[in-house]
């Protein structure tokens, strides 16, 4: 089945759209209706906050209120100053009241962003502890994105499933002995987790173990404040229909819709392994494991909470009479 329209409208939760031009936020609605998907989260430029979070934001609004939404950033730099945690937090306190509705946290946050002696700042850092208990005053939820795919931090042999993706973008490569290992990034991330209950967390990507589900539902298990969304983790989803279909039944209340890179025809591989049962029908990106998909049939009461009921819960501000009750 050639699915190009999704079976009900939808909330894509991770974008990245830089220019937010009246001439571009045209196209993205006609792409956008043509898709079926009424609401557009915008991720900014990473790096962006402040002045430059809410002229994106006022871009947006006045084109159109209802169909786009932004996040924010923090900044990382200056993080020795002892006023440095008061400052984020306030940063961030004045960026949702202009209207951002929730924090982006990008993949350098961990791997290479370092204080001013060099030292790695790690993901459960305290210096950002103020951050997190901002977002949850204000009901804000946090996207973050933590390290990369396992293979990415593996020796590039024959028994790495990346060993292609490898070949073909050898700078994605985290070399032993330079980057942090993918455990240690992993587990200061679920430290983060545990630490800030009060915090929502979308773990970007299924947080990058769509290859181990079962651990990803013993976490999700042991923090409710955490979910996660589907961006280009179509190929782990599609490798493993059966067990990818009970885990998204089971936690149907905490998994979002999200795409990641922008591609009108990339999303019609969404929708068909969500909401069909094709066989043997090939993935978005070959490098991303060289293997077939198949579709995962989600019940229609599952698609409802994945492509928007989830996001409207938890995500302030967003226009629920876009979307069937």
């Amino acid at each position: 089945h050639e699915v190009k329209r999704a079976k009900f409208p939808f909330i894509d939760v991770h974008n990245h759209q830089r220019d937010v031009s009246p001439q571009k936020l045209g196209q993205l609605i006609r792409d956008m209706d043509t898709l079926n998907m009424a609401i557009l989260v915008n991720s900014p430029v990473n790096g962006s906050w402040g002045a430059q979070t809410k002229a994106s934001i006022d871009a947006m609004r006045s084109f159109n209120k209802d169909r786009f939404a932004m996040m924010t950033n923090i900044e990382f730099n200056d993080v020795d100053n002892p006023n440095y945690s008061r400052k984020i937090a306030a940063q961030l306190e004045e960026d949702f009241k202009n209207g951002a509705v929730a924090l982006k946290v990008w993949k350098n946050f961990g791997l290479s962003v370092k204080d001013s002696k060099g030292n790695r700042i790690h993901v459960d850092d305290p210096r950002y502890d103020a951050a997190w208990q901002m977002c949850a005053k204000y009901k804000r939820p946090v996207l973050i994105h933590t390290a990369d795919p396992k293979g990415l931090f593996m020796p590039m042999n024959k028994d790495n499933e990346r060993w292609l993706e490898l070949k073909m973008r050898s700078g994605r490569m985290h070399t032993p002995g330079v980057d942090p290992e993918w455990e240690t990034l992993i587990g200061e991330q679920h430290n983060l987790f545990r630490k800030h209950k009060n915090t929502i967390f979308i773990d970007a990507h299924l947080g990058w173990l769509g290859f181990d589900l079962g651990r990803l539902g013993k976490l999700m298990d042991e923090c409710p404040n955490v979910y996660t969304e589907i961006g280009a983790v179509t190929s782990e989803l599609g490798r493993q229909p059966r067990f990818a279909r009970q885990f998204m039944e089971k936690y149907q209340d905490r998994v979002l819709f999200g795409k990641d890179a922008y591609n009108v025809q990339e999303y019609y591989t969404y929708f068909r392994l969500l909401e069909t049962a094709d066989e043997y029908f090939d993935p978005i990106r070959r490098y991303h494991g060289i293997w077939k998909m198949y579709g995962l049939d989600l019940p229609d009461n599952v698609l409802k909470k994945l492509y928007y009921k989830n996001a409207l819960r938890i995500i302030p501000g967003l226009n629920a009479s876009l979307f069937p009750q």
